[in-house]
């Protein structure tokens, strides 16, 4: 199995979110040594953001792209090879305004492409990339998966409706919250996640060993 994880975080080592989502990673790894794991860090290698060039080559062919046509339309084809080529992908983001950061906004504005990853037809819009599992792993200062902030919570809403336009549906939400209300707080929100995430490796290792 092969195992995508983007992180996108700008706070680093301190990021709660990578952190988790690099957690996980590697225990999937170690509950089955057959997978292989991709990382593509949005901070260290920020995507560049789409523009006209981006726009235009896309639906330009290959031979007629212009220089930097072919290389921003590279770079995109570059991030949708390894998104079909995982079977599982994990997406790292803080809780930035509300919302996912905006490296990873680019992230799903490179993979969302008409032809490639979705394509409409008489039935409507289809999604085309089948068959993955993807976990979302968000870091919030505050607790919006309940309560009154609920309705503020715009980024999971967001990734579910997206990833599920292109056809991945199998969403599972890791959240790190509450992080932003002290130090016993962020060591309960860690516990929480960790527990999410040692689950989640234990019964890939079952998997694992039954197909085995």
């Amino acid at each position: 199995m092969s195992i995508l994880l983007v992180t996108s975080s700008p706070r680093g080592d301190a990021s709660h979110s990578t952190r988790v989502a690099t957690d996980l990673a590697q225990k999937l790894i170690a509950a089955d040594p057959a997978n292989t794991l991709v990382v593509r860090d949005l901070v260290a290698n920020p995507l560049p953001h789409i523009d006209p060039d981006y726009a235009t080559g896309i639906y330009t062919p290959a031979e007629a792209r212009t220089p930097r046509q072919a290389e921003v339309v590279g770079v995109s084809d570059a991030v949708l090879d390894e998104l079909f080529a995982a079977d599982t992908v994990i997406l790292a983001t803080g809780f930035i305004n509300f919302n996912i950061s905006s490296t990873l906004k680019s992230w799903v504005d490179h993979v969302a492409r008409s032809g490639k990853t979705f394509a409409y037809g008489e039935g409507g819009p289809k999604g085309l990339v089948k068959g993955k599992k993807v976990y979302i792993v968000l870091a919030s200062g505050g607790i919006y998966s309940e309560g009154a902030a609920v309705q503020m919570d715009h980024a999971v809403p967001y990734l579910r409706s997206v990833l599920g336009f292109l056809g991945m549906t199998d969403v599972e939400v890791i959240r790190v919250e509450g992080v932003g209300m002290g130090a016993d707080a962020v060591t309960a929100a860690l516990a929480k996640a960790t527990a999410k995430v040692d689950a989640i490796a234990a019964a890939t290792a079952d998997h694992a060993a039954v197909a085995a």
